[in-house]
This record gives structure tokens, sequence and C-alpha cells, in this order.
């Protein structure tokens, strides 16, 4: 088939003064070829006609009204669908090597019948005038801390004018991610826009039950900072596309500098953070001069920001020595029984207060129906009442240790009635002398195969304790050059032959 191309050579080359055979022979085809597009005087492209023709038969005419009737009822239906079933209804007559046929008829039958599909309006975006933030999940970038796998997310704020962003590391959707990680991203950037969106987090939007839009806290949040509210419709990601496209710019420009790095596993979460907050910058250089355009839009901040943990007052403490806080279960000290306590909730952490002072921090737990129990704050009423232990709710969490749960077990092989009495003195003695210094001494009776009694325990941890540390002596060869001279020898050698 001769193309637009090998035409345009050939009137080239008989506009220079060659003869037809000449130029004919230069553009790749026939004299007589060459003389038909010379008289026609235009391309192949514009002097075709339209195909409008079938080159073969349509294997589908006899059964389309029936397959329509059926597209009418059921316009989801699809083409490999309607073909088996067409294989069932007429045997013999169709076979699955038509379904490409079938595919062609149903697009085009769409295409001037079928339903209305959703349009995307593209939007005008001014300077200053709306950040995005959504949280996004990083695990599928397989991150891991000395070995063990990093399980985090990122609350990712970005201006959709000039698409400079910043991220704020977390670990829940929690209204506290939110709050800590939009006060970083406005302070980094000096200053705010004029709207905040997100999609419909429970942590910001109320649910359909409640007649206001947005929960008072974050709406008060909002007000600090002179911005207002917005929001997404539910299930409807592509309303908030500036964001949910940069999830992926970032996820690939961070997957991009780990593999340049060679190794995703990291020393230290500070150190996983500092490399994260290198590449955020790397992209924000980027964008050139449309953020200091935005920068100069946006409005000023105010004097000082708002303090990153939530307040919950009147928190009692039950007879369990527990609190409830977000649906999770915590253990604080016994002493506090009866007490109505004082809570500051941060991202990651709770702080406990008994009127000013602060009692207890306590890591924060994620999702819900969660416990945190410290043995510590328990053992002293739990070692009174040992019969409580076989049947306590959290009582997995009262084995500091993999030792401590295979004490107990030998303990149980050894005399099951006095077993759970004896582990808790165990424990006791943990709580108020030393827990590394008892398991170490669980460590070696165990190894020896020696029941672990309390008097054994106490004895050894005695023991322990008033023997000094002694630092590991390490010696460290002279090192041997005369390997290294040979080696250079023999190079200069194969250089001289050379």
């Amino acid at each position: 088939m001769v193309t637009d191309c090998q035409v345009k050579e050939l009137f080239r080359s008989m506009s220079s003064g060659k003869p037809l055979y000449q130029s004919a022979a230069r553009a790749d085809m026939s004299e007589n070829t060459a003389r038909k597009y010379v008289s026609l005087g235009a391309y192949p492209s514009a002097s075709s006609r339209e195909h409008e023709w079938r080159t073969r038969r349509d294997p589908f005419e006899s059964v389309w009204e029936e397959v329509c009737e059926l597209l009418k009822v059921s316009p989801g239906l699809e083409a490999k669908t309607v073909l088996d079933w067409l294989c069932r209804e007429h045997a013999g007559d169709f076979n699955s090597g038509q379904l490409r046929t079938l595919q062609r008829r149903f697009r085009q039958w769409r295409a001037q019948y079928g339903e209305g599909r959703e349009a995307f309006f593209p939007q005008e975006h001014k300077p200053g005038m709306l950040g995005a933030s959504d949280f996004t999940n990083m695990n599928g970038l397989r991150v891991s801390i000395q070995g063990v796998h990093f399980e985090h997310l990122l609350y990712h704020f970005v201006l959709t004018w000039s698409n400079w962003e910043d991220a704020t590391l977390c670990f829940s959707e929690s209204y506290e991610s939110l709050h800590t990680g939009l006060q970083n991203a406005l302070w980094r950037l000096g200053g705010s826009p004029v709207r905040h969106r997100t999609d419909c987090l429970s942590s910001a939007v109320n649910n359909l039950s409640d007649p206001r839009e947005f929960t008072q806290r974050y709406e008060a949040l909002l007000r600090h900072y002179g911005m207002e509210a917005s929001r997404t419709n539910p299930n409807s990601g592509n309303e908030n596309g500036d964001v949910e496209q940069s999830h992926h710019r970032l996820k690939r420009a961070i997957d991009q500098a780990l593999m340049l790095r060679g190794s995703r596993d990291f020393a230290s979460r500070d150190e996983y953070w500092q490399f994260v907050r290198q590449v955020v910058e790397r992209q924000n250089q980027s964008r050139g001069q449309r953020i200091p355009q935005e920068l100069s839009s946006l409005r000023a901040l105010p004097a000082r920001r708002l303090l990153d943990y939530s307040v919950l007052a009147q928190v009692r403490v039950s007879p369990s020595s527990t609190i409830r806080v977000r649906k999770n279960t915590y253990s604080v000290h016994s002493r506090l029984i009866g007490y109505h306590v004082k809570v500051h909730l941060y991202a990651e952490q709770l702080e406990v207060y008994a009127g000013s002072s602060c009692v207890e921090r306590l890591p924060r737990l994620r999702g819900s129906d969660g416990a945190s129990i410290n043995y510590r704050h328990i053992i002293d009423w739990l070692v009174r009442k040992p019969g409580a232990f076989a049947a306590y709710r959290y009582r997995a969490s009262l084995f500091p240790s993999s030792y401590f749960r295979m004490a107990y077990d030998g303990l149980r092989e050894w005399c099951r009635p006095e077993a759970d009495r004896e582990y808790l003195k165990i424990l006791h003695c943990a709580a108020h002398e030393s827990e590394t210094l008892v398991n170490e001494a669980l460590r070696r009776l165990l190894d020896e195969d020696q029941l672990p009694r309390l008097k054994q325990v106490t004895t050894l941890v005695q023991w322990l304790a008033r023997r000094s540390p002694t630092e590991p002596h390490v010696e460290v060869a002279d090192v041997d050059l005369a390997g290294y001279d040979e080696l250079l020898a023999a190079a200069g050698t194969q250089e001289v032959a050379r």
C-alpha cells in the first residue's frame, strides 16, 4: 500500500527534474502507480474512499435482533456472556472464535443506543484558593526498619494550583493525625489557602444522622486558620483527583528513590523519615515559579498553632484498673481506681493526668477493640487473687517475653493447682526487681531443663545483680600487607605485557 510519504517523495523528485522512472524508483513504487498519482495530483489519504462495506458475511445477522432485545433489557451484558448463551441456544452455528466480532458489534450498538456514561469536568484552579488532603497507605513500598516491615500511612496535603505538597507520617486516619498533618503543612508553607477539601473522613465529616456537615472540632481547626471547609461526595475519589494523583506521583518518586538507594531497610524510623522528606522537597523544587506565585496569594497564618492533641476530660478508671479511650482499653496504675482522669490524646500516644500531674504516657493503639495492659499496674493485687489469673480477659498481656510463657507452661506441667500462684510471684519479682534480670534467670533455668520456681529465680536474680558487667574483649589481628603487594606486582606485570 502506497503511503503519503512515498507520494511526497515522488513529487519532490519530479519537481527536481528527474524522469518518472527514476522518481518512481526513488519513492519505491512502480511506474504505473507513480503515473496514477502524478495525474491525480493528490496524496493517497486524500484520494482513497472510506471503507463502507463488509468484506465478509456478518455471522450474527440472523440473531442480531434477538441480541438487541437482550441489550435493551440488560445494557450491562458482556459479549462473552451473550456468545456463550448463543452457543447453547444455537448449537453448531457459533463458536468461541467469534468473540471479537461480537464485541465490536456490542461497542457499535452502545455508541448508537447505549446509556450515557459518566462525564468528568476539568476544573480551573486559581492560586491560593484550594488545598486538598487525604491519607494514603505506604505498605506497598515494602519499607522495613531493621528488617521488620514498617506499616504506616502518610497524611498528604497538596495545593491544587502549584501542586506544592507536604506529607506527615501517621498510623491511622484519626482526627489527631489530620489535625497534626494539616498544621504541619500550613506552617511549612507559611500561609493558608481559602478552602480546604477532604474526602468523607469520619474524623472531619459527620454521618447523615447529624444535621451539621462537619465535626465541631474540624470546623474549629479551619476557623483558626481562616479556611472554608469542603468535601467530596461519598465514593467519589475523582472529586479529590488532585491529591489522588499526587499520591501516585509521590509514591512513585519514593519507590524510584528506594531503587536508587539499593535497599528498602532503614536503621531507624527517623532515618526513613528524613529520606521521605528529601524526596518531597525535591518534588517541590521541580515545580518552578508556580510555587512563589501561589505563596504570594495565601492568607497569613495566625499567631500560633493549635495544640496537637485532643482533651478527654472525666475519663473514669474502672475497677479493673483500666480506662476506655476511643474504643480501646488501656491499663493504668491500680491506685487510680475510682478516679476520673484527664487524657491528652495525640496521634501516636496518650497522656493520663490526675489533676495537673501526668501519671502515665502510653502508646496509642491502632484500630478498635484493642487492649494495652501493663502487668506492673495490676500485679500487686493479682498476686493476692491468683484464682483470677486463669480466666483473666487480658492474660496474654501478662507474659512479657517468650521465656515467661515457657516458664508458666513448665509450672503447669509440674503442678497445675500451684502454677498460677507460683508464676504470679515470679511476675511480681519482675515488676519490683528487674524484668531484664528475671528474664535472664528464666532463660538460664530453662536452658538447663530446671523448673523455674520462685526460690531459684530470686537466687539467680540476686547473683546476676551482684555480678559486675564485663565488656566483651575484641581482638583485631594485624593486617598482612604481603597479599596486597603481590596483587600490585601482578597488576604491574600485566600492564607491561599489554
